[in-house]
């Protein structure tokens, strides 16, 4: 006499879910085997027909029916303990390739690859590589910085942040940069074009002919930006672009200016046309702090919208790129919004110096003068 199977009912939003986690790719086989003893049992078979059926024993289809009637369908996400396959190492071993990966560099190299790793440990690659992703270690990465020496560095980050947050009244802030030695870069052979399954390609190599320099304002509120090429980067070429400034904003409205330290701006002949224009008012970042004026922002994304996959066979063909790339951006322009408070800058640089110390305490003291 065969035991009566107990039916399982389940509602139509739990069967869609069961169906979703057999289609998954990323859904281990035990889940999957068991999602499909649970839709069998709701389709009214018998634990019988479903051993028979998806080649299990009885006792396991009757073990997940009565799991889903007490539990629920996400009873069969859980792995019971002692279960599963056991560690090949243990902890001291896995501590050893973490302190090897942390202290140490394999020689003639500056850092660790899985291979070379899994070589001198003994283990496999895929050892390593598991043990990495474990314990969010990234050998192959890096991120570059640079802590400003600028002795009025917290005088000058305020006075810019400031400028950012709580804009003057009745006044245009305009964050001014030059973007020097742009290269007119031609390719030895014409680039295939994109299609389906192939990226766009140009050659490595390539032609140079020649360089410009943009001078650029980006105006803060509207986004807008107004931009002049020049063929040098000296203090005549920044007083041209100055007087373009002053045309571009007729009247009397004050123009808040932030600039970086570059020789340039504090020129003599500059100094002298700035005590005539007196509603030219500058503001200067901090020594090595770029990541302070937004126009920065703004090459970013003309190097890699405009210049670095173009191809252009003369200077004037560069510049005029550089053009229509100013014309579109400004035809719908995109202000970029600053929210860095001076206190959560603050709380990063101070971080960052704690960490330098930890490592080479020299590494934080002045070495002579900061250019």
């Amino acid at each position: 006499m065969s035991r009566k199977s107990i039916p399982v009912v389940l509602s139509e939003a739990e069967v869609v879910r069961l169906g979703q986690w057999i289609r998954a790719g990323s859904t281990p086989q035990a889940v999957a085997l068991r999602a499909r003893i649970i839709l069998a049992t709701v389709a009214g078979q018998t634990d019988q027909q479903i051993s028979a059926g998806l080649q299990v024993q009885r006792r396991t289809a009757a073990l997940w029916r009565r799991r889903v009637r007490e539990q629920g369908i996400g009873c069969v996400w859980e792995i019971a303990s002692g279960r599963g396959r056991k560690a090949s190492y243990g902890a001291g071993r896995v501590a050893e390739m973490v302190a090897a990966t942390l202290q140490t560099k394999p020689a003639g190299s500056t850092h660790w690859s899985t291979r070379t790793l899994a070589e001198t440990q003994g283990v496999s690659k895929n050892t390593i590589h598991r043990l990495w992703q474990d314990h969010q270690l990234k050998p192959h990465l890096t991120k570059s910085f640079k802590l400003s020496r600028d002795p009025r560095f917290l005088e000058k980050l305020t006075d810019v942040v400031g400028v950012y947050l709580t804009p003057p009244q009745n006044a245009v802030v305009l964050c001014v940069d030059e973007k020097s030695q742009i290269q007119a870069l031609d390719r030895t052979q014409p680039g295939l074009p994109l299609k389906p399954g192939r990226c766009g390609t140009f050659t490595h190599d390539y032609e140079r002919h020649g360089t410009t320099t943009l001078f650029a304002a980006l105006h803060v509120l509207e986004g807008r930006v107004i931009g002049q090429c020049y063929p040098r980067h000296r203090h005549q070429e920044f007083l041209k672009f100055l007087r373009r400034l002053d045309e571009e904003f007729p009247g009397k409205v004050t123009l808040h200016l932030i600039l970086d330290n570059y020789g340039t701006h504090g020129h003599e002949r500059v100094r002298r046309w700035l005590a005539k224009h007196p509603r030219f008012v500058l503001h200067f970042i901090p020594t090595s702090s770029s990541w302070l004026n937004l126009i920065e922002r703004w090459f970013a994304e003309l190097s890699q919208k405009a210049v670095r996959r173009g191809v252009f066979h003369s200077v004037e063909d560069l510049q005029q790129a550089i053009c229509e790339f100013t014309a579109a951006w400004n035809a719908n322009p995109s202000p970029f919004v600053w929210t860095a408070s001076v206190e959560k800058i603050l709380e990063k640089i101070v971080r960052c110096q704690h960490r330098l110390e930890q490592i080479q305490p020299s590494c934080t003291k002045p070495r002579g003068k900061t250019k």
